[in-house]
């Protein structure tokens, strides 16, 4: 394995980034984090969507300008400082270009000359596994093969740093799986010309897996929640205890705990009426009080199982359980769910008794329900424009989650029967609710 060599490449440091209208519809998604990426390591930035880790990766690549605080690159003992390339989730290649042409477009961009850049891009190719597809163009080759491509494009340039921003949630597991190992074993060989690695995931069992450090992100705002030293020899093995007792830690962490039945402060963004609401629907919901009622949970769940059982990665898993416990359906506390009494109810009840059930927890427990159904109940005509509640929204987030909110309350609305909504007019009524 690679010696670590301690020197400092990149300096966070206070950096803060402000999407939307200072004042009026702006969301504060990155606030006061400081990190240091050091020559040697691999370190991943965990944590549930919309915490910002995206945002800071691309800070530090030079792709956007953060509000407040700095991105430095310390020179090294010549004075040179640190470089930077990324490889994307979707791939980014031009598909009108071969594979060897692709590789070569940033060597081109520094004014390499023709003989050298095929050499170099050559050289990348083979290192990354797809010699033999040089003359093949993007359209012709699987997920997995794509994105070696792009990590070829990256590394043919001989960055000091890669960014990785989830380069293998775009991929099936068997694929993924595929190019982790022979990504880090590149690494562990000291085959590739780069100094450290910097990457965004969802996924907590990748991170223990790649990463040898941990930076664990909480949202609105996101920050630095907490920084965990992965202690273990590679290779890595998924069945060893103590990176199963590590997968457990994190699950814990980024579950961490609230009073019973309340939600945890920064579940999302806002509060009241002015709630950022998750893009969840209901079978999602009622798919996963099932899961957590039958066996083998009955009724309180390991997080970490559950997820493993239904094939979910905590991202995906975590803001589901949160809106169950937003609405006193569950609770979660320890890196466990719980289903709460009301909880239990919906999952023994039938289409209608569920129905009621629901809605009377979002008439309790999300004011912006609440709220379009009493100004629905107190007009005359007992109807509303949608964009009337959209634009009590924007005063307090961005038009984009103003959208999305209003379209999470029209769905659970709509299930609860509590009103109905005509998307050509744009309104709600009370038309079809008994």
């Amino acid at each position: 394995m690679q010696v670590i060599d301690k020197r400092c490449l990149v300096d966070v440091q206070q950096l803060g980034h402000v999407y939307g209208t200072a004042g009026v519809a702006e969301r504060v998604v990155l606030d006061d984090v400081c990190m240091r990426l050091n020559e040697g390591e691999i370190v991943g930035l965990l944590g549930r969507s919309g915490s910002g880790k995206s945002t800071l990766l691309r800070s530090i690549a030079g792709l956007i300008s953060p509000t407040t605080g700095a991105v430095e690159f310390p020179a090294d003992a010549q004075g040179v400082s640190s470089s930077v390339r990324m490889v994307f989730q979707s791939f980014a290649l031009f598909p009108w270009l071969t594979v060897l042409k692709n590789v070569e477009i940033g060597l081109e961009a520094l004014n390499v000359a023709a003989p050298e850049r095929r050499r170099r891009a050559l050289a990348a190719i083979d290192m990354i596994g797809l010699d033999g597809f040089e003359s093949a163009f993007p359209k012709e080759l699987s997920g997995g093969m794509r994105q070696r491509v792009g990590l070829a494009r990256a590394l043919v340039v001989a960055p000091d740093i890669i960014l990785m921003d989830e380069p293998f949630s775009a991929l099936d597991v068997l694929t993924a799986e595929t190019l982790r190992t022979d990504l880090l074993e590149l690494w562990c060989e000291g085959r590739m010309p780069i100094k450290s690695m910097l990457m965004v995931t969802h996924n907590i069992e990748e991170a223990v897996l790649m990463c040898d450090r941990i930076l664990i992100f909480s949202s609105n705002p996101g920050r630095v929640m907490k920084e965990i030293a992965v202690e273990l020899n590679q290779p890595r093995h998924r069945s060893d205890p103590a990176f199963q007792a590590l997968v457990e830690h994190i699950y814990v962490q980024m579950a961490g705990g609230a009073q019973e039945g309340a939600p945890r402060q920064g579940m999302f963004a806002g509060s009241g009426k002015g709630m950022v609401l998750p893009s969840i629907s209901t079978n999602a919901l009622a798919g996963l009080i099932e899961a957590v009622q039958d066996q083998p949970f009955a009724g309180q769940a390991d997080l970490r199982e559950l997820a493993t059982a239904l094939r979910f990665s905590a991202s995906d898993l975590l803001p589901v359980a949160e809106v169950l416990q937003l609405m006193r359906l569950a609770d979660m506390q320890d890196g466990h769910i719980t289903l709460l009494p009301a909880g239990q109810r919906y999952a023994h009840s039938t289409v209608d008794e569920r129905k009621q059930l629901f809605a009377q927890h979002l008439l309790r427990y999300v004011p912006l329900v609440s709220h379009v159904r009493k100004v629905l109940d107190d007009r005359p005509t007992r109807t509303a424009p949608a964009r009337r509640f959209r634009d009590q929204l924007e005063d307090f987030m961005s038009e984009h989650d103003a959208a999305n909110t209003l379209d999470c309350v029209i769905q659970w609305g709509r299930y609860a029967e509590l009103f109905a909504y005509d998307e050509v007019a744009d309104q709600f009524s009370l038309d079809n609710p008994s």
